[in-house]
């Protein structure tokens, strides 16, 4: 079912929707209800299951089509079947097989009329049970009808919505919405729930699916008595969405709308630190995970990425292996979001570097930490390409009604304009394009649920908007990059600064589902690193190129400079390919080494002091991004030859020897000692990423004077922006 969002405009009084009716049967239908079982991913998947003559059983995929589908996602109360799959993907159920060889037009009313062998009639086995994926969107006026009455504990909660409704004026004005009567939507009416039987765990699961990962108490003598829903509810409290809960008994109203004693029920849930309401703003309102042995990577929104696990003091992956909805679950709860939308399989969201340190992992669905669940800690047979993600349920913050994108082409590009209060009334405006960059652009993709940012732009008169939008309404906007809005960068306050003005120079963006996501392997810096002492003669390519250091200058010819060298090897482990921002046009030729450009700076290459100041430097320019090699199954899609397409492919890998130009430190000028050597790819984020964090690489790094040693070489584990901080004067 839809969880209904609870902004302040969602409290409006609406006109209800036409009565839904249980649509008319022959006398002679069997009488059925439909459930959707075992190892889910998704709370609107499952395994098909029919109860029919008091017993709950299965439906055999023989004959079976996304027709059929359609009609038992329908029967459940979905908008419309998305798919289907056969061979007991979600595992083997037990009973009677009561529908074999089932063929349906679409339009049946329920599965029971389709064309089969007849009810009962099978000779198949629980390994070629049926399962189906719905939508998300319910059927509008959709009402429960039950016609199990003796039964009816059995069955899952099938309504049209659920929201929580805030009460009390103090919670009314508040985002997110913490605390308030639980509804459900039946029949096109929102109803309360008698909290005769309700629990704790029912609140859990209320809460969970909101965003909240936990409940507590409230005060329940300020809440008065309404109206109730038919049914009690009964849940574990492990379950990820209240459809997944049981209906627990009927309840019989009375006549002055109270119900056996009972009161409606209220939930109050406690947010994540992120969300907790303070008066906090900037940065240090900007959502940052508390210190934890969990953390997610690759996602394009907060609350989604792939699932990565600290251990040994290094980060590593989850295998996919028995991944469910509950084990996400405990994810998302130990991160501070609600429970799990989707637990994604297959390096869906990117797949990761390093060990992969946990495989088929069990939880109960209360554990504190998924380092609490049972897991095999052999993970033979897993790789990066079944990395374990999760998306979560976060609270509805209502940013999204606070910003828009206008003139584009399509919905995921245009001019930014922003929401706000002027002379007393609240107005659209644009957002002042000095500075603005990628970063900034990812935060306004990500707070338009839009998922990565593709381009940044500084001109957008080519996506004229609404002319009484054309005024600057916020400037100096510079972004961190983990904010949830674009209100939370640091940005100039009332006092406005934009020479250029807004209009046609107005900022923009365009975004994207997807992004590449580059990560440096730092076993082969490790393996590679040496020194060399090359006469200054052979190096003039190099020093027309700006890859020495300052002091060359003066070096004579017939001397020699001394060189750190190392390869690198270039990982895009993303969800799309790596492309250069410049267009081929534009891409410079360099005489000296015979090839173009593509980004006037790739990597660069520095050497730090032990306290982190840089001692030496150096750069690449994209030489050329060319796959040098894929995994298997991959193929190379782009190399440098006669002037081809640049770029590297998901899956793919650049590999910058240790013997080309460029590809050094020069250290002539450095003292003997200990030093810090930094790698950092896409240094002036040219390109989007799906994530900035592992751009770059250090290693410790000793030099006698004559020998040098590179060791304890990993990736980036914090969010490293120093480059893209920019003070105010």
């Amino acid at each position: 079912m839809t969880v209904h969002h609870n902004t302040p405009e969602c409290l409006l009084i609406k006109p209800e929707q036409e009565q839904y009716s249980a649509p008319e049967l022959p006398p002679d239908t069997p009488r059925i209800q439909l459930r959707l079982a075992g190892d889910k991913r998704k709370h609107n998947e499952g395994r098909v299951e029919v109860f029919y003559d008091g017993e709950w059983g299965t439906v055999c995929d023989d004959d079976f089509s996304i027709h059929s589908a359609q009609v038992v996602c329908r029967e459940l109360g979905y908008l419309e079947a998305v798919s289907w799959f056969p061979s007991s993907k979600y595992g083997k159920g037990e009973g009677r097989i009561w529908f074999d060889n089932v063929q349906c037009t679409g339009k049946e009313k329920t599965l029971a009329l389709c064309t089969s062998n007849g009810i009962g009639v099978s000779d198949c086995k629980h390994t070629e049970d049926v399962g189906v994926v719905c939508s998300d969107k319910r059927i509008p006026g959709f009402k429960f009808i039950n016609t199990m009455a003796n039964n009816v504990q059995s069955l899952n909660i099938q309504v049209e919505d659920v929201r929580i409704r805030a009460i009390l004026s103090s919670y009314r004005k508040r985002i997110p919405v913490t605390e308030g009567y639980v509804e459900v939507k039946d029949g096109g009416k929102w109803k309360q729930i008698c909290d005769v039987e309700w629990t704790k765990h029912n609140s859990r699961v209320i809460c969970g699916m909101f965003g909240f990962p936990t409940e507590r108490k409230y005060n329940a003598r300020v809440y008065k008595k309404p109206s109730y829903w038919d049914y009690s509810v009964n849940c574990t409290g492990n379950e990820a969405h209240v459809s997944s809960c049981k209906l627990g008994h009927a309840v019989a109203a009375k006549a002055n709308s109270t119900c056996g004693g009972g009161t409606p029920v209220v939930v109050s849930c406690v947010p994540g630190r992120a969300f907790s309401p303070t008066p906090m703003t900037g940065f240090r309102k900007a959502f940052r995970q508390e210190q934890t042995l969990v953390r997610l990577r690759g996602g394009a929104i907060v609350g989604e990425g792939r699932v990565e696990v600290l251990k040994n003091g290094e980060w590593g992956t989850i295998c996919d292996d028995n991944w469910s909805l509950l084990s996400a679950t405990v994810v998302c709860r130990e991160l501070g979001f609600g429970s799990a939308k989707e637990a994604l399989s297959g390096g869906r969201l990117g797949q990761g570097m390093g060990p992969v340190h946990m495989n088929e992992i069990e939880c109960s669905g209360f554990e504190k930490s998924i380092t609490e669940c049972f897991f095999n800690k052999e993970s033979l047979g897993c790789s990066h390409e079944e990395d374990a993600a999760v998306r979560c349920n976060v609270p509805a913050m209502g940013f999204q009604e606070r910003l828009r994108l206008s003139g584009g082409r399509n919905p995921n590009e245009g001019r930014v304009e922003v929401l706000v209060e002027r002379n007393g009334s609240q107005a659209w405006g644009t957002v002042c394009s000095d500075g603005w960059g990628t970063i900034e652009a990812m935060v306004v993709c990500r707070q338009l649920d839009l998922g990565f940012a593709s381009n940044a732009f500084q001109e957008t008169w080519y996506w004229p908007g609404e002319v009484s939008a054309d005024p600057v309404v916020m400037s100096g906007v510079r972004c961190s990059g983990t904010e949830m809005s674009l209100s939370q960068c640091l940005h100039h306050g009332p006092h406005l600064t934009c020479p250029k003005g807004g209009g046609r120079n107005a900022a923009g963006v365009s975004c994207s589902e997807t992004a590449p996501d580059l990560v440096l392997n730092p076993q082969i810096v490790e393996q590679t690193t040496y020194m060399e002492d090359r006469p200054m003669f052979m190096l003039q390519c190099a020093y027309e190129e700006n890859c020495l250091s300052t002091t060359s200058s003066e070096t004579p010819a017939s001397s020699h400079r001394r060189l750190l060298r190392f390869s690198s090897q270039i990982h895009n482990n993303g969800q799309s390919d790596f492309r250069p921002k410049a267009e081929r046009h534009s891409w410079v030729w360099h005489d000296c080494h015979s090839h173009y450009h593509s980004m006037e700076v790739f990597t660069h290459y520095d050497l730090l002091s032990l306290n982190g100041t840089k001692v030496a430097e150096g750069h690449k320019a994209s030489f050329c991004l060319e796959d040098t090699e894929c995994e298997e199954g991959i193929e190379k899609r782009y190399e440098c030859a006669n002037f081809g397409e640049q770029g590297i492919t998901v899956g793919c890998w650049d590999t910058y020897r240790h013997d080309i130009d460029c590809q050094w430190i020069d250290i002539t000028d450095i003292k003997p000692g200990d030093y810090i050597f930094q790698v950092v790819i896409n240094p002036n984020y040219e390109v989007p990423e799906s994530d900035y964090s592992n751009n770059f690489m250090k290693c410790r790094c000793r030099y006698d004077g004559h020998r040098i040693w590179m060791y304890s070489c990993h990736n980036g584990e914090a969010m490293v922006w120093v480059n893209h901080l920019r003070q105010y004067d």
